[in-house]
């Protein structure tokens, strides 16, 4: 018997912290973070962090930007509000919208994202011309000790492959052992193409291919949600040409529905593809990006009823599934949680160039990846 909030920590309060010398085993993470946005001397480099945040993940981060000579700021901030449900956290005019004008590469390790408020949504991130990397509930010791550990080579290699089996395809179904029958139609793939550019926000550690659908219909069992923790009933989501038609299983359903009162549509999801990512443990949203796992996020309706895209989703609930089938077309992308690309010889191939591919691929993350397998110029092959 589980509780609404069993395996759901709320902040990084409740993120163990690390011990000082713990630096030393959080420095290949922080350096593929740093390879990833690209970061160069003599940048202007803010990281923007909540109060809770762990001080040794701060200084791994702050020293992995300051070896490359750039030039480093921390900014600590209260923390965001859960799916933008604080429209005023942060509001207009704030200093973290000031500060994020003057950079040229923005490092957030906030809780919940901060693109669901105003001043740090997509649209405003496009046009500071800075490149954002958000650490969103993922800015811990042991995130950047596993999933970060993989080798960027070997994340494009991954994700490359997922979007070219999902560009363009029919339809895609999730299916869970839990209940889950799902099907996407009309998906539009938003996937990480290559080198971080001005104006562009990406998660770290990297991890999934995203897509936005035209339609979806079926019916999602909740396992872990942004509203409602991990529930300890039945939570079935029913959806109808894109929008929630029907929520129900008691007190969870409730708090769902009180979340977004103005109802919710089918906003984007996201297939997990780093083999290295935590599931046992890890917060919502780093589980996410473990390779074969799943995430959709509703998102509120306008208060007449309109889906709005364009805007921060001020009742965005991400819902997480651990253990998924992802079928695309004929191909099975995931089987119960395995990503069935990773035994793939070309994926191998790239893999091998850091290691060997059954460790480096292996995605039973209690098996830490190596120091010398995790890229950077002291690789070993």
């Amino acid at each position: 018997m589980t509780t609404p909030y069993a395996g759901s920590p709320y902040s990084y309060f409740e993120a163990p912290t690390a011990a000082p010398l713990g630096i030393v085993e959080l420095m290949p993470g922080a350096r593929n973070l740093m390879e990833y946005a690209g970061v160069a001397a003599g940048e202007k480099v803010l990281i923007l962090t909540e109060h809770t945040v762990d001080p040794v993940v701060l200084q791994a981060l702050a020293a992995a930007a300051a070896y490359r000579n750039a030039e480093v700021s921390l900014l600590s901030v209260a923390p965001f509000s859960p799916g933008g449900s604080d429209r005023e956290n942060p509001g207009v005019d704030s200093i973290p919208e000031a500060a994020h004008g003057r950079a040229d590469v923005v490092i957030s390790c906030t809780w919940w994202a901060e693109v669901h408020c105003q001043p740090l949504f997509f649209s405003q991130v496009a046009q500071k011309g800075a490149r954002f990397v958000s650490l969103h509930m993922a800015a811990t010791a042991a995130c950047l000790n596993t999933g970060a550990r993989l080798p960027p080579e070997v994340y494009y290699a991954i994700m490359r492959r997922a979007a070219e089996i999902m560009d363009g395809a029919a339809e895609l179904h999730l299916a869970t052992a839990a209940g889950t029958d799902l099907t996407f139609k009309g998906v539009t793939l938003t996937p990480d193409d290559g080198p971080l550019v001005p104006g562009g926000w990406r998660p770290f550690p990297y991890g999934g291919v995203n897509f936005y659908p035209e339609s979806c219909d079926g019916v999602f069992v909740i396992e872990d949600s942004t509203a409602t923790g991990v529930p300890d009933e039945r939570l079935a989501v029913t959806m109808v040409d894109n929008l929630v038609a029907e929520i129900e299983g008691g007190i969870a359903a409730e708090q769902l529905r009180r979340f977004g009162p103005d109802g919710y549509y089918m906003r984007h999801a996201l297939l997990g593809v780093n083999p290295k990512v935590r599931l046992a443990g890890g917060t919502q949203f780093e589980r996410e990006k473990h390779a074969g796992a799943f995430y959709l996020g509703i998102d509120g309706l306008t208060p007449d009823g309109a889906a709005d895209p364009s805007q921060p989703g001020y009742a965005h609930c991400d819902c997480q599934f651990d253990r998924p089938t992802v079928t695309v077309g004929d191909t099975v992308l995931s089987r119960e949680g395995r990503l069935t690309i990773l035994d793939e010889p070309a994926i191998r191939e790239v893999a091998a160039r850091f290691g060997p591919p059954e460790l480096v691929l292996d995605d039973n993350p209690q098996l830490i990846l190596p120091r010398r397998h995790t890229g950077g110029p002291t690789k070993s092959n």
